[in-house]
């Protein structure tokens, strides 16, 4: 028998998808309401997951009620969860794998994320040259996810049609992007629960899981 087709192109989302930053994230939301006199809980910190990182900097200033702007925020965001990334990167069970296998298939990835380029580059660095041919980032798109515009910019950038592409996310935000976009979205959850719909497929864990399969499961 022969394998199932995998889809034209994986793009992946990052952050609790790739790997589990989401608890250095948190970490560094309580550092910054301590140093500025705020407060903050564990529910606001989970409300961001997903979120385009300026919306989430506007969000802490508002429920940490501290003064820095919005910008500011994001970048002591970005330094503390920057020098945690450099000390450990927490991979997802299953996701170098799968990445390995795409790569031996030929299967074009991209990366889309919100975190910005600084971020991302300690985590490539530990990567195979060319595991994603097109990575976008935060600071480069103008609207962020739930909007489409992050996958639909991926799609295009590889020259694929985004109805043609598995989107692997973790959370409501990343997959209301991605399905807007047109993506099927393989859905793996980690920190916050996703809401199932039509062109959501969901999976307990990456470590094992046949994309080629779910693609043409979901395509019958």
């Amino acid at each position: 028998m022969t394998e199932p087709a995998l889809p034209r192109a994986v793009l992946w989302d990052m952050d609790g998808t790739l790997v589990d930053t989401e608890p250095y994230w948190i970490d560094t939301e309580f550092e910054i309401a301590r140093r500025h006199g705020g407060t903050w809980s564990r529910e606001h910190a989970l409300n961001l997951v997903g979120n385009d990182l300026i919306e989430s900097g506007r969000y802490i200033r508002e429920h940490m009620g501290i003064e820095p702007s919005a910008e500011q925020i994001v970048e002591e965001l970005l330094d503390g969860v920057v020098a945690r990334v450099e000390v450990e990167v927490p991979w997802r069970p299953g996701a170098r794998e799968i990445l390995e296998q795409l790569s031996a298939a030929r299967t074009p990835c991209a990366l889309v994320t919100m975190s910005y380029q600084r971020f991302v580059a300690p985590i490539l660095a530990q990567l195979p040259p060319e595991t994603f041919r097109v990575m976008v980032t935060g600071d480069i798109v103008e609207f962020g996810k739930p909007h489409p515009e992050p996958y639909l910019t991926a799609a295009a950038a590889l020259g694929v049609e985004p109805g043609d592409c598995m989107a692997v996310e973790d959370s409501n935000t990343g997959a209301r992007s991605a399905e807007s976009a047109g993506c099927l979205v393989l859905v793996v959850e980690n920190h916050v629960p996703v809401l199932a719909t039509e062109r959501r497929v969901f999976a307990d864990t990456l470590v094992g899981a046949d994309l080629g399969q779910i693609w043409a499961d979901f395509h019958r």
